[in-house]
């Protein structure tokens, strides 16, 4: 694996990281539903678990 592609799969894997994030803030801010929050956390929580084995899998593969 390159390291132009490593850096573009841990990109992906933060950016969607993020876009999660800022949907459950712009839900809370508008005073949305509680349980799309609830939901929106979970996910969060699962994609910065995968997030993080992304970027330790990345860097043993640089090693």
């Amino acid at each position: 694996m390159s390291i132009t592609t490593s850096n573009y799969i841990v990109l992906a894997a933060t950016l969607a990281v993020a876009v999660v994030l800022f949907g459950g803030l712009i839900n809370m801010m508008r005073g949305g539903s509680a349980n799309l929050s609830q939901t929106l956390m979970r996910w969060r929580v699962g994609l910065q678990f995968v997030a993080i084995l992304v970027i330790m899998g990345v860097l043993w593969l640089r090693s």
